[in-house]
């Protein structure tokens, strides 16, 4: 009998009583739910939506529905935009361009590994390559070069600063001007104006 009670002792928990049993219970599986409802709401709590201080017209937590309509149109807009440009404006000259885009990388202090201005020995290898190479390069990118095509210049005005910066090392490019396909077709617009 000694055994039977000695065994009984050895296996009691921590729990010995009901009301310790209905604490454990209360706190393994009701507490962690009332901590997750006071996160929940605490996170909840910073949102405050834009909206009319009076309560005219208000829709979902107090916002007006206009209001709603425009955070709506702000969240869903396009991601891209067409922006037309005037294509008989004249083209930057090379020097702009390398003022505007280029002067970064490839100016007096620039950054290693990038062919500065004037400096020839840097620009010998690559005036080798050629124009075509080179404007290639300048509009897809090359190596830590970013892509240059597509951005605030044409095509043709970032062609005229790779010109401007290969003449400047020892090149002898001409400059690069619009196509005769785009020059014949301003031409012939402006035929029917001037008659």
């Amino acid at each position: 009998m000694s055994d039977a009670a000695h065994s009984e002792e050895a296996h009691t928990g921590p729990i010995k009583s009901p009301k310790q049993l209905l604490l454990a219970v209360f706190f393994s599986f009701v507490a962690p739910i009332l901590i997750i409802v006071g996160l929940v709401s605490y996170v909840v709590s910073g949102y405050k939506p834009s909206g009319a201080a009076t309560g005219e017209g208000m829709g979902l937590y107090g916002v007006t529905q206009d209001a709603r309509d425009k955070e709506i149109a702000a969240r869903l807009q396009r991601v891209g935009s067409v922006e037309v440009r005037d294509a008989n404006r004249p083209l930057a000259t090379g020097d702009a361009v390398f003022k505007a885009q280029c002067v970064t990388c490839h100016g007096a202090p620039g950054i290693p590994g990038a062919p500065h201005l004037n400096d020839k020995s840097a620009w010998a290898p690559r005036i080798g390559q050629g124009y075509d190479t080179l404007l290639e390069h300048a509009l897809k990118g090359k190596g830590a070069m970013p892509a240059q095509g597509g951005g605030d210049f044409e095509d043709v005005e970032i062609g005229r600063a790779v010109v401007y910066l290969a003449n400047a090392g020892g090149a002898n490019f001409p400059v690069p001007d619009r196509p005769a396909a785009a020059k014949t077709s301003e031409a012939a617009a402006d035929a029917p104006a001037k008659q």
